[in-house]
């Protein structure tokens, strides 16, 4: 699991005064008060459900990455409307990267 997930998983179960140390990938020390760590189970199913929370949002990670900027869209609802920029902006964009992840199409 990742650096990102693992301390994400601990703030979820601990809370902000969690204290330790990591190795990247797992904990090497607490540091925290005593009964503040969760037990190497409650982690590892923390950190699954976080990941799969995240791959879950691939799309919208995708979308945003092919999205034209602020500035483009402003100027094409300006310049054409809100059907227009939506029909040629963003409804291809939605078609390409499905909530189902399974694009590009």
């Amino acid at each position: 699991m990742s650096e990102r997930f693992l301390n994400k998983a601990v703030t979820a179960l601990v809370g902000n005064d969690a204290y330790y140390d990591t190795n990247g990938t797992e904990i090497t020390n607490w540091r925290s008060p005593e009964g503040k760590q969760p037990t190497t189970e409650a982690l590892n199913a923390k950190m699954k459900e976080i990941e799969a929370e995240y791959d879950a949002q691939a799309y919208a990670r995708n979308r945003i990455a092919d999205y034209p900027d602020f500035g483009a869209q402003l100027n094409k609802i300006y310049d054409d409307g809100l059907t227009k920029w939506k029909s040629e902006m963003v409804d291809p964009v939605k078609a390409k990267w499905p909530k189902d992840n399974s694009g590009p199409k």
